[in-house]
């Protein structure tokens, strides 16, 4: 098993940024995100808390080797589900992979709160769990779960880079939409 963690700082309130998350997808950083359907979305009448689930389809620039070993195509699937707290002002995503899960799982948990000691800032936290099946000899599971957490690193990077991007555009939004009003 292989352990991905990192964490941001965005200099943007908790509700700007949570709601600038919705946005996130398409941009020009992440072309591999193919689109992202809203499968089911409740919110409960007495905490407020909104929970979402989503079917996220990602275009995977994967070795053609590796996806003839596997046999699997390029399109891959992701179940996510959201839960956002505007009391506590987190917002948590947790996703795995549906495709291939069989051979290797991703695990990954997002999230996004109000900076404990500067308001004015939001506290991003990402980690996943990344696993080869048993099924695989035990040198292919370490090289699966290489590959796959260099993939994971990278698009990592650039989403991160995509959403500041998304998140700027939103403010200027924002900004535009209050003077108006």
């Amino acid at each position: 098993m292989k352990w991905f963690k990192s964490s941001h700082e965005f200099n943007y309130e908790w509700n700007l940024v949570s709601a600038a998350q919705w946005q996130k997808y398409p941009n020009e950083n992440c072309p591999h995100v193919a689109h992202v359907d809203v499968l089911n979305r409740t919110i409960d009448p007495e905490t407020g808390i909104l929970t979402t689930e989503r079917l996220i389809t990602v275009n995977q620039n994967i070795p053609t080797i590796i996806r003839k070993i596997l046999g699997s195509s390029s399109t891959q699937y992701v179940r996510e589900i959201s839960v956002i707290d505007p009391n506590k002002k987190t917002f948590t995503m947790r996703s795995i992979n549906l495709t291939l899960c069989h051979l290797l799982t991703c695990n990954e948990t997002i999230i996004y709160q109000e900076h404990p000691e500067d308001k004015t800032k939001t506290k991003f936290t990402q980690q996943a769990a990344i696993s080869a099946g048993s099924g695989l000899m035990a040198g292919w599971s370490n090289i699966l779960e290489e590959f796959s957490l260099r993939r994971f690193q990278q698009n990592a990077d650039v989403g991160r880079i995509g959403f500041n991007k998304v998140l700027e555009r939103f403010v200027v939004m924002a900004e535009e939409a209050q003077q108006q009003a």
